[in-house]
């Protein structure tokens, strides 16, 4: 009897992490699914999704906005039989850990947070080595030595990403400055295309973002400017001036996590990576960009990819030229994870 008995508690730890032969997966979005941007890129994921034989339904909600709204929309999919649930904004986190309690045999992700549980993971890509080989394009085909970085927020996801392309953009071009206009929004064409003019105005000839529309691509287009997106490859909102963008590959973590589900494996845990598992990448690069910065941008993807480079390797300066990472010295996660200065080069403040 004992042995039935904790066979029947062994099978019942198995479910509750949330074991189906079939998955029936929910996605919520900040965004619309036709913002060309950050919830296009996780809608192209879950697309990738669907062709695993054992995801028999997908469900997404979109224009999701972070706070009670999220809440609500997350108990919903929990309730409707969704037992993997993927939260895709850094704002649906405690919302996500919420609804969890509730649901414990229920996989929930959240996307780009720190706070997981028995039932809750996190996932992230390592954006920023992808935006340290932009830096290396921008960096050659500007003219002005001014190139433009329309960001979103000031928390350390964006500074890195600012970081590590103005890393790029001095290694080839230590005279180029890159200038930060913030938003504080991550969707708003009509503030970011106006921190894109502001740019434009004070002599920037080659722009990039952290944002969720291609309106920064449609006012470099329209001044005859290049432009380096970002999320998903959005060269048709600029034919002209698209270089290239570093773009997400959301399906290659989806797969992976609904394979665990399905078969039994999961466990909460943090994933955060890189161009070695593809869930970062880089759209195809402009014949406009030399050919020997073609080649560059490849030969520094493969030694990135390998490991043989580190981005955030010293020696590194802050902006105002004190060394924050000698010689040889490289950041670990903890201190990327909580990046809160620019690099040398930058031009702009973080906001406090």
């Amino acid at each position: 009897m004992k042995k039935i008995l904790l066979i029947l508690f062994m099978f019942s730890i198995f479910l509750s992490v949330g074991y189906s032969k079939d998955l029936k997966v929910g996605f919520i979005y900040v965004g619309p699914v036709g913002d060309g941007g950050w919830t296009f890129a996780h809608d192209l994921g879950r697309k990738e999704l669907e062709k695993l034989p054992f995801v028999k339904k997908t469900t997404y909600v979109e224009s999701v906005p972070e706070g009670a709204d999220a809440l609500r929309v997350i108990l919903k999919l929990a309730q409707t039989g969704h037992n993997l649930i993927f939260t895709t904004s850094f704002g649906f986190m405690d919302p996500t850990l919420e609804v969890a309690k509730r649901f414990p045999n229920v996989v929930f992700m959240h996307c780009s947070g720190y706070k997981t549980a028995k039932n809750v993971g996190t996932y992230f890509g390592r954006m920023y080595q992808a935006r340290y080989l932009t830096g290396l394009i921008a960096g050659a085909m500007t003219k002005s030595n001014i190139i433009g970085y329309v960001a979103a927020h000031p928390i350390p996801e964006v500074i890195r990403g600012i970081n590590a392309f103005t890393l790029g953009v001095r290694k080839v071009n230590p005279k180029a400055v890159v200038k930060v206009v913030w938003t504080q929004t991550w969707l708003d064409p009509g503030t970011e295309r106006n921190a894109a003019e502001s740019l434009l105005d004070v002599g920037a000839d080659v722009l990039t973002m952290h944002q969720d529309t291609p309106a920064t691509l449609q006012a470099a287009e329209a001044r005859g400017k290049f432009v380096i997106g970002y999320n998903s490859d959005m060269r048709k909102y600029a034919p002209n001036g698209f270089l290239t963008a570093p773009i997400w590959n959301w399906g290659a973590i989806y797969k992976y996590v609904a394979k665990q589900v399905h078969d039994g494996t999961w466990k909460s845990e943090q994933l955060w990576w890189g161009m070695d598992k593809d869930v970062v990448r880089l759209a195809p690069i402009s014949d406009k960009v030399p050919a020997n910065i073609r080649k560059l941008v490849e030969d520094m993807k493969q030694k990135i990819v390998s490991g043989e480079f580190k981005v955030f390797e010293g020696e590194i300066k802050d902006q105002n030229g004190k060394v924050v990472l000698k010689k040889g010295e490289i950041f670990g996660d903890k201190e990327l994870l909580g990046m809160n200065f620019f690099v040398e080069g930058v031009n702009g403040v973080i906001p406090k």
